[in-house]
């Protein structure tokens, strides 16, 4: 990214002042490095948020930040709907409510080590994963109807995990106000047979291990130790999600010259939020996510059920379960007064800091985990929110590495059974359908976790509690 117009604004944050169209100014999380790392399409993009209507405080890119569709990806926005403020449905994206799970063990990486071959196979086995991956459970109308409004809660009483699952997800596993009438015929169909599905891209299901602690009470609250085996699910909202983001942001932009907005890009494509086509699609929306929920609670299970054949002292408890693409409702302190916004997060979580009365009792005291997905075969990390967060970026925080590279380059510079041999010597056993799939994941295509990792905990928006290494990954 060239620096020009790019000025130091504090601890790993950067400024862009308001020009022409821009609203309100445009703030970039990283240190100089991961700054100059960034494709020039995510200071354009970012800029270009900053120029939509009701917008509050910044545009924000996270250090993670790369070129996506409509907003970059790492790119958090906050809007009024009091003062004109829209929805974008490219400010959401189109896996809506994608997100991590992280499970407890409580076993040791030694435990899984002596199991590790014949646990990979039994998940690749258990866990279906790839492109149009199907899963054991077909949804007919009434059934579709019950999850999409009802969510993880609808998947617990299927049968699915249990009721204490519920404190540690988001929301407690149920989107309100969601719209099932809002969602077409052909996203039903799409995601009739995909419940309990990885998908393809970057979903995956790992086994990680503890490696290291840097914060010991808030790894205390949370249940990690040094050497801890965990179990991380990445995926969302599959077909369905997908379709309802094409379907909106077609209707979006077609609809836009009516509602008076001028869009600085296509992709950009939004509605007011007091239209009836912006609170039609926040009802799709909240629908959708509550499919990823339903998605995720299932997997839980299933990877519970694998678990329990071959390592029968494991627990598999949910340490927490957070989004990072959605648009939610929430109330934030602006200029010492109290405003009901709808904030974008793209590619970026919620990062409540302590003290919070949404978070599980038990959090409380230490903040809301905030679980950042490596990309295949390098280190996660959990960290934990902090309150200097809310003023910084209305609470949210980085979501993984970030892409350095497009899988069409990553595809041509590496091939999928190299990487899963040279993944094997390193400790981790890859398990994926597809080849291609394990190329365009290439470790290398992403920036050092490690460094987003810590330009977020220099900047204030999260501090870091500990950092896991795969020792399993069952790949789309």
């Amino acid at each position: 990214m060239d620096l020009a117009n790019v000025r130091p604004a504090g601890a790993d944050r950067w400024r862009i002042e308001p020009t022409g169209a821009m609203r309100v100014p445009a703030i970039l999380y990283g240190d100089e490095q991961l700054i100059r790392a960034m494709d020039d399409k995510v200071a354009e993009q970012i800029c270009n948020v900053a120029c939509l209507p009701g917008i509050v405080g910044a545009a924000q890119a996270m250090p993670d930040a790369h070129w996506g569709y409509g907003f970059p990806i790492g790119g958090v926005a906050a809007f009024d709907p009091a003062q004109g403020g829209i929805v974008s449905a490219g400010g959401v994206g189109f896996d809506i409510s994608c997100g991590v799970r992280m499970l407890r063990t409580g076993v040791s990486g030694e435990a899984v080590r002596g199991v590790q071959r014949a646990l990979a196979d039994a998940l690749a086995a258990q866990i279906p994963a790839g492109l149009g991956s199907v899963g054991r459970l077909r949804l007919g109308e009434q059934a579709m109807d019950a999850m999409l409004t009802g969510g993880a809660q609808w998947a617990v009483a299927e049968g699915y995990g249990g009721r204490a699952d519920l404190e540690y997800i988001e929301e407690q596993g149920q989107v309100l106000h969601a719209k099932p009438a809002a969602i077409s015929s052909f996203a039903r169909r799409r995601q009739r047979d995909e419940m309990g599905t990885l998908g393809s891209g970057n979903h995956y299901l790992e086994v990680q291990v503890v490696t290291d602690l840097y914060d010991a009470d808030a790894a205390a609250a949370f249940g990690l130790a040094a050497g801890d085996a965990v179990v991380c699910i990445h995926c969302g909202s599959r077909g369905l999600g997908h379709q309802v983001g094409t379907e909106f942001l077609r209707e979006m932009l077609l609809a836009a010259p009516g509602h008076g907005l001028k869009l600085p890009d296509r992709e950009l494509a939004c509605a007011p939020l007091r239209s009836e086509l912006g609170q039609r699609y926040l009802g799709a929306a909240r629908a959708a996510s509550n499919c990823a929920l339903a998605n995720r609670q299932i997997l839980t299970q299933l990877a519970r059920d694998c678990c329990a054949r071959l390592l029968p002292q494991a627990r598999l408890e949910v340490l927490y379960d957070v989004s990072h693409n959605h648009c939610r409702e929430e109330v934030h302190l602006v200029d010492g007064v109290e405003r009901t916004l709808f904030v974008h997060r793209k590619g970026a979580t919620r990062a409540r800091g302590p003290g919070d009365p949404t978070l599980p009792a038990s959090y409380r005291a230490v903040g809301q985990p905030v679980l950042v997905g490596g990309s295949m075969g390098t280190a996660s990390y959990v960290l934990a929110g902090t309150t200097a967060s809310e003023a910084l970026a209305f609470g949210s925080a980085c979501h993984g590495a970030g892409r350095a590279m497009s899988r069409h380059a990553a595809k041509r510079r590496w091939r999928g059974r190299t990487l899963i041999d040279e993944l094997e010597a390193r400790g981790t056993l890859v398990r994926s359908p597809s080849l291609r799939g394990v190329a365009e994941e290439a470790p290398d295509a992403y920036k050092s976790v490690d460094e987003v990792v810590a330009a977020t905990g220099r900047s204030g928006l999260a501090r870091p509690v500990a950092r896991l290494r795969p020792v399993i990954t069952i790949k789309g």
